[in-house]
């Protein structure tokens, strides 16, 4: 937009300029006229057509934005009148070099060239009239005069094209970055909201599945534990409706309610512990305080994230939660005694990876580090590192 404004600046002044050098030459032509003829015989005349041509000038450049098609019919009745005005004075002729630009900016270019060729030959015809005898130069001066302005005011209007081409590529361009960035926040919300997904509504309705599968197992021979299978997927169930509820209240990443992160993963240790699954114990290490709040949330989503997972597909029989506070940091552990599994591998298969692969995205997005150490037969342990921020 700055450039389009300082080409409409610049084509401004250049339209100012030619129009104070019509006047300045008609003044000039007059004050010759008037100083070789004085004010006798035919200068009233002339002094008419003047003051008449001026006239239809000024009130043309005045109205010119509310002209509109009515300029061509301006620019025919000034070229008359100053034709009128040649010959009777040929003085006037050098008028003609404002003109020159006016029917460039106006006329078609098979038009102008025919206009600007007539515009040539009054001026050489006039200037012939009062020479005292035959000279080249009066007939090659105005040709030069009229090429000059024409290639002047081609070069002229070539660089007003290119700066509009350009300032239309840099809209486009502005455009297309807009258009690309409201398309990268959508994909990023996208995954946030898959994240969120898989943490939480995906990871409740898991441990509702498997407390059901341990209810049907012992249906018959243990009912009463049967019974607390069951009333413990309610429990979920209306853990998982609250969590579902909130998630699509804000649409934002979770706070922790009512409790700190250390008594949220207690919690959650506990009910993993509950469901059917490994003996989970948790612990702290250093100096509890209180942490960012989308940091903790993230922690606790990992936490939510690596429990399941040790729960459905690890069948391990103890598991560790541990929370350390380290100054500005905090770490998040988690370990347990399962079969363990081939990280590399899990990541190049198709299909499987995606809660390691939310997870580091989940911990990418906090500002800290995700190490998993695993291998077949020796359990796995999950190692989050984080910066506490500031609590809010």
């Amino acid at each position: 937009m700055a450039l389009a404004a300082a080409a409409g600046a610049r084509s401004a002044r250049l339209n100012a300029a030619m129009h104070a050098g019509f006047f300045l030459l008609l003044a000039a032509s007059v004050a010759r006229f008037v100083g070789t003829h004085g004010l006798r015989g035919a200068t009233p005349l002339i002094l008419g057509l003047t003051a008449g041509l001026a006239v239809v000038y000024a009130a043309g450049v005045l109205a010119w934005p509310g002209l509109g098609r009515w300029r061509q019919a301006w620019l025919a009745l000034v070229i008359v009148t100053w034709l009128a005005l040649v010959v009777a004075a040929p003085s006037f002729a050098w008028c003609a070099v404002p003109l020159f630009f006016v029917c460039l900016q106006l006329l078609r270019p098979r038009v102008v060239i025919v206009v600007v060729a007539l515009l040539t030959v009054a001026v050489i015809l006039a200037q012939l009239r009062i020479a005292t005898g035959f000279d080249l130069g009066l007939v090659l001066a105005p040709i030069a005069v009229a090429l000059m302005a024409t290639v002047t005011f081609l070069q002229l209007d070539r660089d007003r094209t290119e700066q509009q081409q350009l300032v239309r590529d840099l809209l486009r361009t502005r455009d297309d970055l807009a258009e690309s960035q409201r398309v990268a926040g959508v994909v990023q919300e996208r995954e946030r909201l898959a994240r969120e997904i898989h943490d939480t509504l995906a990871q409740g309705l898991s441990s509702m599945r498997m407390l059901l599968q341990a209810a049907l197992r012992s249906w018959s021979a243990e009912p009463e534990l049967a019974r607390a299978h069951v009333t413990r997927a309610v429990e979920a169930a209306g853990d998982n409706l609250a969590e579902a509820r909130r998630f699509v209240r804000d649409l934002a990443s979770p706070r922790l309610d009512g409790t700190d992160l250390a008594g949220t993963l207690s919690q959650l240790a506990e009910q993993a512990g509950a469901a059917g699954g490994p003996t989970v114990r948790f612990a702290t290490s250093g100096t509890p305080h209180a942490l960012d709040p989308q940091v903790a949330a993230g922690l606790l989503r990992v936490a939510q994230g690596a429990l399941a997972n040790v729960t459905e597909h690890a069948g391990a029989s103890e598991a560790a939660v541990t929370l350390t506070y380290l100054g500005d940091q905090v770490v998040l552990d988690v370990r347990d005694d399962g079969a363990g599994f081939d990280p590399d591998a899990v990541r190049a298969a198709p299909g499987r990876g995606y809660g390691l692969r939310m997870m580091a995205e989940r911990v990418a997005a906090l500002g800290g580090s995700l190490v998993v150490e695993s291998a077949p037969g020796e359990g796995t342990a999950l190692a989050v590192t984080a910066p506490a921020g500031e609590a809010r």
